[in-house]
């Protein structure tokens, strides 16, 4: 059994690992949580006049700089003036350089959102006639790269820190007092404080990086570290490394001072352990709050509700999981002279009932103002991450269920096992008693010549003999046994529950989703009723929906043409994804068919002229009549779709 335990221990932090690396690797960029909603000019948009300026409208609040909103002209100039300026509730503008000319402009922005995510995106508007342009935007993204996954990984390492710091203290605050002089708990506790510590100092050296340029040169840029500095995110990692400040504290008086109070029952030490309590409880809350403050709870929807909630929320999550991994070291790197006894693991399980309780109830109401609907959780990346982090805490309560019956068996037969400890010891049996006849011996013949070394010598290794048995019965028993299985299994899947939870704060709300989805489909009615109402005057416009079935294959692919009528057209193509976001594919294909005069079809394919659009000028419609216009997307070099409607044109 003693042998199996450091591979058991090294196998759960392989799967940390593993989990930590597989889930970051796949996050890519991190999601942005405020979305873009409305713009003017729009997306796509011929405008006959140059605008003055370019207004953007987020779902909330955002911070930006200087260069937070560019707009470029087909040759990749800047034509925007000024800073950018907040005109109202969340709308930002710039202005415009006077006398543009005609062509395609690209808008392309970086800002940082009230929860603290980067976001950036690009679209691009004409004036008079689209052209060709030489600006790429098909890679504008925020918080992806080294950079991003560097990042993240520090938000999982903050979170898992804070996790055994709280948790392992609480444990042995309320479960096992004695655990305070247990070397192994006292390493898991100073273990988190460390890591919680590192990982903060981490994450507010690549904050300024990670929300701007994303290059690793820029990580030690003391500007960028200013900057940083200065905003809500910043101040939230410094007041939390001044709160570790004060952990310190607790962890030299918890591990120092109260451990030298050996009895529980004197009134002095039960005063110490009321005021740890209520100061570890206050420390704890803090830096609990210092993710409230700078993170989803800060913003959206009830925020002076949603951060109190969240922090119990933390705090329930750092009890029951940090507690959990407490109770795992304990079980199998408790010294055999002091191990966990049954009532430390039945107080642990009553402590982690009512952490399950603290998080469903916190966990509802986060669920509802972070999704907002039922198909929210379905429809969208956050609602199905969620659904993942609900089945893991199902599994986990389950885990918890056999190893409270395995607490009940060890408590049973806690009296049996104990006399099974000591026998050995009163019991000597003839060959141990041969043996420490002739220890006897070999100590008296020393001690006589004055050899006292090798009398402590014999005397230690009996010690060790009597402690590796006294182990090994104690491991023997398969109550324990069991026990250690089952929290280990709990502590497993405790790895991939963080993992996922992590996850979840880089990940757009549902609800915010959602919201940037009606916002674009109320804009694109607007912009087809606008489109209808130039039909009438000879333009057509059709917007048809494709699914070539691979990655990335859905979206709505949209058609103008131009005055629609016999003779030359002018046809432009654009391809949405379904958030309403302009991307790029690889090839796009039009074919137009008389089926009634037997005409067609009659291919055209229109040339790349910026990100998410296409045209073609002088399209000849030989004959007036009804037209099958079909459009064939291919967005991978296997993945492709062709999708057609009917239109009158002439």
């Amino acid at each position: 059994m003693t042998r199996t335990t450091a591979p058991r221990l090294r196998t759960l932090l392989l799967l940390l690992l593993a989990v930590t690396g597989a889930l970051l690797a796949g996050a890519g960029p991190a999601s942005a949580h405020a979305a873009l909603t409305g713009s003017d000019p729009a997306q796509g948009v011929v405008v006959d006049k140059a605008p003055d300026q370019v207004s953007l409208t987020f779902s909330e609040q955002v911070a930006m700089n200087g260069d937070s909103l560019r707009v470029l002209d087909p040759t990749g100039k800047r034509v925007d003036v000024g800073k950018p300026s907040n005109i109202s509730g969340t709308t930002y503008a710039v202005q415009l350089k006077s006398g543009l000319r005609d062509g395609t402009y690209t808008v392309a922005y970086q800002v940082v959102s009230a929860d603290s995510h980067p976001v950036a995106g690009a679209y691009t508007f004409s004036v008079g006639a689209p052209s060709l342009t030489t600006v790429s935007v098909s890679g504008q993204s925020a918080g992806g790269g080294v950079v991003g996954w560097l990042y993240g990984l520090g938000r999982y390492a903050s979170y898992a820190g804070f996790t055994v710091l709280v948790g392992g203290a609480a444990f042995v605050l309320a479960c096992w007092q004695r655990g305070s002089g247990v070397r192994a708990v006292q390493r898991l506790v100073v273990g988190g404080w460390l890591t919680l510590t590192t990982a903060t100092l981490w994450l507010l050296l690549l904050r300024g990086s990670y929300t701007t340029s994303g290059a690793v040169g820029d990580i030690l840029d003391l500007d960028l570290l200013g900057t940083a500095l200065q905003t809500k995110t910043g101040a939230a990692l410094v007041s939390r490394l001044l709160l570790l400040a004060a952990a310190a504290l607790f962890i030299a008086v918890l591990f120092g001072a109260y451990d030298k109070r050996e009895d529980r029952e004197d009134e002095e030490k039960r005063d110490l352990t009321f005021g740890l309590a209520v100061g570890g409880t206050v420390v704890a809350a803090g830096l609990a709050a210092s993710w409230a403050m700078a993170e989803h709870a800060s913003t959206g929807l009830q925020p002076g509700i949603a951060m109190p909630v969240d922090v119990i929320h933390l705090l329930a999550v750092a009890v029951w999981l940090g507690g959990l991994v407490a109770l795992l070291v304990a079980l199998y790197r408790a010294p055999a002279d002091a191990p966990v006894e049954s009532a430390a693991v039945r107080r642990f399980s009553r402590l982690a009932f009512g952490s399950v309780i603290a998080l469903v109830a916190t966990g509802v109401y986060q669920s509802w103002r972070q999704l907002g609907s039922w198909t929210a959780f379905t429809g969208t990346r956050y609602g199905q991450l969620l659904l993942v982090k609900i089945g893991l805490v199902l599994l986990l309560v389950i885990l918890a269920w056999f190893s409270r019956r395995w607490t009940a068996r060890l408590a049973d037969t806690a009296a049996t096992t104990d006399t099974a400890a000591i026998a050995p010891e009163q019991v000597e049996v003839p060959e141990q008693a041969e043996v420490r006849v002739s220890a006897k011996a070999h100590v008296t013949a020393p001690a006589a010549a004055g050899d006292s070394k090798r009398a402590a010598q014999l005397s230690r290794q009996r010690a060790a003999m009597d402690t590796a048995r006294q182990k090994r019965l104690r491991d023997a028993d398969p109550q324990r046994f069991g026990l250690r299985r089952s929290v280990l299994a709990e502590a497993g899947v405790a790895v991939v529950l963080l993992a996922v939870a992590t996850l979840l704060t880089q990940t757009e709300p549902g609800r915010t989703e959602e919201e940037a989805k009606a916002a674009s489909s109320a804009s694109s009615s607007s912009s087809s009723s606008s489109s209808s109402s130039s039909s009438s005057a000879g333009a057509l416009t059709l917007d048809m929906s494709f699914d070539t079935g691979g990655t990335d294959g859905k979206g709505v692919v949209r058609l103008d043409v131009d005055p629609a009528r016999v003779g030359g057209n002018a046809l432009r193509v654009s391809v949405q994804r379904p958030n309403g976001r302009a991307f790029d594919i690889p090839e796009v294909k039009v074919a137009l068919t008389l089926d009634a005069k037997k005409i067609g079809p009659l291919p055209v394919t229109p040339d790349h002229v910026s990100t998410g659009h296409w045209a073609a000028s002088d399209v000849q419609i030989p004959m007036a009549g009804e037209w099958t216009i079909a459009v064939t997307v291919r967005t991978s070099d296997i993945d492709q779709a062709t999708v057609s409607k009917n239109a009158q044109i002439g």
